[in-house]
């Protein structure tokens, strides 16, 4: 089983607990460049439990579209946990 396969029945598994818990997720990327978005919605149907993808790679996008505070940034980093908690907090 290659990389690839085993990616796709990570994501059909994710997507078979979203369906019965008839939930929906989102995505808050920002080093990644889109990727966990791409990978999720690579599966057919996904649009079923997939609701939003935000890449927010540079400052101004995190400040503007997930309301990561500008002192956070300032404080801990564009790349750190606190940041990309604020990103999921944002995102929600």
């Amino acid at each position: 089983m290659t990389d690839s396969d085993a990616g796709a029945e990570l994501v059909k598994r994710i997507a078979e607990k979203l369906k019965a818990g008839k939930a929906r997720v989102s995505t808050a990327e920002s080093c990644t460049g889109r990727w966990l978005a791409k990978t999720l919605t690579d599966l057919p149907g996904s649009s079923e439990w997939f609701e939003y993808g935000f890449v927010s790679y540079g400052n101004n996008a995190k400040q503007n579209l997930l309301a990561v505070s500008a002192e956070t940034l300032q404080r801990y980093g564009a790349v750190s946990a606190e940041t990309a908690e604020a990103m999921a907090d944002g995102a929600l």
